[in-house]
């Protein structure tokens, strides 16, 4: 693995049948590559950092032997994962890659690893606040911002976010008045 960032592809939902198959949620525009057989993803944390190995310090890699369409996500099938038991195990973790094995964003886009430190200014200019971090919800992406007024949630969508800047590490938010209050 290289040493450089990761990104967040997927996160584990729940275990699937006896044989040790897992929900995953992509998070990614390209699920059919990053999840294809043969495919290789390290392990992270719930909270989305790489995971390493107790004992050798080293990221733990899994192989992907199966995937496949389940709902809104899909079931992955990973080398090492053989049972019901194990798979419970993985709820709530993520999955990660390194960066630059990653296509570029799409112009305006980013990578949600590179949230944290964006600043946010309002349509006026005005300094809102910092990305502190970000979390996922069932209707989407939620930032948490870091105000004068300690940390808001704000939706990461583009009802809100009408601008950003990758390069310069800002965001221009557009919040209803009172949402940071």
């Amino acid at each position: 693995m290289t040493t450089g960032a990761t990104a967040v592809v997927g996160r584990v939902r729940r275990a699937h049948g006896l044989k040790g198959e897992l929900v995953v949620l992509p998070i990614t525009d390209a699920p059919d590559a990053i999840f294809a057989p043969g495919a290789r993803v390290f392990v992270g944390t719930p909270n989305g950092d790489l995971a390493t190995d107790a004992r050798s310090g080293a990221p733990r890699a899994l192989t992907v032997k199966a995937t496949r369409a389940f709902k809104d996500g899909l079931l992955v099938f990973f080398d090492g994962i053989a049972d019901r038991t194990e798979a419970e195990r993985w709820n709530g973790r993520t999955f990660l890659v390194p960066a630059d094995e990653l296509a570029p964003p799409e112009e305006g886009g980013l990578f949600l690893h590179e949230l944290p430190g964006m600043r946010a200014f309002d349509p006026a200019g005005a300094a809102l606040g910092e990305v502190h971090g970000w979390y996922e919800l069932p209707q989407g992406i939620m930032l948490e911002l870091l105000t004068p007024r300690g940390l808001r949630d704000v939706p990461f969508n583009e009802a809100f976010v009408r601008h950003l800047d990758r390069d310069a590490r800002t965001m221009t938010l557009d919040v209803p008045e009172g949402l940071l209050e």
